[in-house]
């Protein structure tokens, strides 16, 4: 199951940073990410969702490989390669933009204080003794999740862990 985890922090530089670190942990493989896009909400208010991957690329690729199989049956696998990957291309350059997922981003976005950014991870599979000690220094708050309560407890206290109080009893 992907779950879907947006944190926000007060500004882009600090952002990057955990896009960077999660990008690490993918390659450690202490976490499996579908997807990961950064948000930035600039000083006048405008929303901008900076994609690290590229959908017009992967969809040529993508089109490439079915294109070329499909030639191999009609014995024109160059061909059929060639007009996969166009097709492929044309259509995620139309499509995107028009994603629901975009719509959810945008407004996440607009929940972001000016000057702010946020991570939206796609998760599929995580190490969370590896990766939250890793997460945990830059802070932020979370936005969004679709992890059970127990988890987003456990990811609050992580990259909010709140201060001991002193002169209370302990049990």
């Amino acid at each position: 199951m992907t779950d879907m985890i947006a944190v926000a922090y007060n500004n882009e530089s600090t952002a990057k940073q955990v896009l960077a670190e999660l990008h690490a942990l993918k390659t450690e493989h202490s976490l499996h990410l579908a997807d990961v896009v950064l948000v930035t909400r600039n000083e006048e208010g405008r929303v901008k969702i900076h994609s690290a991957d590229n959908p017009v690329v992967d969809g040529a690729v993508s089109g490439a490989i079915w294109g070329g199989l499909i030639g191999l049956l009609l014995l024109q696998p160059l061909l059929g390669a060639a007009i996969g990957a166009a097709t492929g291309s044309v259509t995620a350059a139309v499509s995107e933009g028009e994603d629901d997922n975009t719509a959810f981003i945008n407004q996440l976005g607009h929940r972001l204080q000016p000057g702010g950014a946020a991570v939206i991870a796609l998760i599929i599979d995580v190490t969370e003794e590896k990766v939250l000690p890793r997460i945990a220094p830059y802070g932020g708050d979370l936005l969004h999740t679709s992890l059970t309560l127990a988890e987003e407890q456990r990811l609050r206290d992580a990259i909010n862990p709140q201060p001991a109080r002193t002169g209370e009893p302990t049990a």
